[in-house]
């Protein structure tokens, strides 16, 4: 028991690493100043390049996936390989070295995913892929791929801990794009390849 509320404890605090952040301040840009403000790989991609942006995004990714991967490797069930997967995206979207306030979680959430459940986190990267290429918006491409998981889940793996976890990551991350669909829905949302202005 220990150890498996370590895992979770080890969870939160890796997925409380900014990297997008970390990335951006090595560039001489606080990406929390620019653009959308957001600590996520999109953001780093607007206001800081695209080498940073893919590193971000990388690495957004595996610390999403690390926890799942310990959790496999200790064997420790279904439920605390979701639990500490769910901590891991809890850290991204509110981090305890930024005062809880983090990214969306969509790298995070999809890297807790292909560890958990590699087939789903395929679709879901391919679901992705798809309506970013056709309609050019990462805020909607995210939120289409969100709602690809419990589905493919469902038919896939069945009922469950890893049922529930991606009930849990696909909620949140819709939940923490509201702004971006409020723009969806007004037009106003910016597309891949617009530089972000400075933030007043």
């Amino acid at each position: 028991m220990e150890a498996n509320l370590l895992l979770v404890l080890g969870g939160y605090l890796v997925g409380s690493v900014p990297f997008g952040l970390l990335l951006g301040w090595l560039r001489g840009v606080d990406v929390r100043e620019r653009g959308s403000r957001n600590i996520g790989a999109t953001n780093v991609l607007r206001v800081v390049g695209k080498a940073e942006a893919a590193a971000t995004l990388l690495l957004d990714g595996l610390k999403g996936a690390a926890p799942v991967l310990a959790a496999r490797a200790l064997a420790a069930g279904d439920v605390w390989v979701a639990a500490a997967g769910f901590s891991a995206f809890l850290g991204h979207c509110f981090p305890v070295f930024l005062r809880f306030r983090g990214g969306k979680g969509v790298a995070t959430g999809l890297g807790v995913v292909l560890a958990a459940l590699p087939a789903v986190g395929l679709t879901a990267v391919l679901v992705w892929l798809l309506t970013a290429l056709c309609f050019r918006y990462s805020s909607l491409a995210a939120l289409v791929a969100a709602g690809s998981l419990p589905v493919a889940t469902a038919a896939w793996e069945g009922r469950g801990p890893l049922l529930a976890l991606v009930l849990a990551l696909a909620a949140m991350i819709v939940v923490r794009h509201h702004e971006n669909i409020r723009r969806l829905w007004r037009g106003e949302e910016q597309k891949f390849g617009q530089r972000a202005v400075r933030a007043s």
